[in-house]
């Protein structure tokens, strides 16, 4: 571990696949690139995944791109990060360096609440590079077994934790995410929406108002199906969504008016719920 955290910490100062140091002068691309990281729900104990999605990558594409992840370790914790289809891109069979650091790079730092993620590239022809846009990689947790139902942890996409270059003491306040040309590294603006993950049961939302025996329609086989389930829930329990679909009256719960109402809607006398 102490050997990868080193690797990591020297990639994401010197940013192979952009040729980074502290001589080389940086130009603002005039574009932005949106990182998103998902949301998930998991119970005490148990795991999790949250994917992280690069969009709005704009055509030249990105050679490289780096970040850290910070989160709350009293919470989560993360246990491996893997790559995403966007970094499908052929590089890894192709690029001459990915024998000695592969394209796609993580540590997690568990301890101190954050990850760093890293992707990059040494081939200089732009059909290797990312392009488009799609997961670029999944962070894969669990959920601390003391953790309370309803508690949240934030996924925040922040800039890596390192010094502006190899000869300044001021700390990094950018994500890298860009390419070179003609010896200038060209940066992207970078958009951030944070994730979260969540500690409980996930919520079933309504698929189909009405569907509560989630055949995929609403008939009058759904309103026999609550009035079972309200007689004899034991025998005629319904599925969490088949339970969010039938509640389709206030106040919420599931009654005998939930019923009704769906009759209504098979009968004709109404025309939605």
């Amino acid at each position: 571990m102490k050997t990868k955290k080193i690797v990591i910490g020297t990639m994401a100062a010197a940013m192979l696949s952009l040729s980074v140091c502290s001589l080389i002068p940086a130009a603002a691309a005039g574009e932005t690139v949106q990182i998103i990281a998902g949301n998930a729900t998991a119970k005490a104990g148990e795991s999790f995944e949250v994917e992280v999605t690069i969009a709005d990558i704009p055509d030249t594409g990105v050679r490289g791109c780096s970040f850290s992840i910070e989160f709350d370790n009293s919470i989560i914790t993360i246990d491996e990060i893997t790559a995403g289809a966007l970094t499908n891109t052929g590089a890894s069979s192709s690029d001459p360096s990915a024998s000695m650091l592969p394209n796609f790079n993580s540590i997690e730092e568990n301890d101190e609440g954050f990850a760093s993620v890293m992707w990059s590239t040494a081939i200089d022809d732009s059909t290797y590079w990312l392009k488009g846009e799609g997961v670029l990689c999944t962070i894969k947790g669990t959920v601390a077994s003391d953790a309370k139902d309803g508690a949240k942890s934030s996924i925040d996409i922040v800039p890596v934790r390192r010094n502006e270059n190899s000869e300044s003491s001021v700390a990094n306040d950018v994500i890298d995410c860009g390419y070179m040309k003609d010896d200038v590294r060209v940066s992207y603006e970078v958009k951030t929406t944070s994730g979260s993950v969540t500690v409980g049961a996930e919520t079933a939302t309504a698929k189909l108002k009405g569907d509560a025996n989630c055949d995929g329609t609403v008939s009058i086989a759904d309103a026999a199906a609550i009035l079972q389930m309200l007689g004899n829930n034991d025998k005629y329990a319904l599925s969490d969504d088949g339970k969010a679909n039938a509640d389709v009256v206030e106040p919420a719960g599931i009654t005998a008016a939930d019923a009704i109402e769906i009759q209504k809607l098979d009968a004709g006398l109404i025309d939605k719920l």
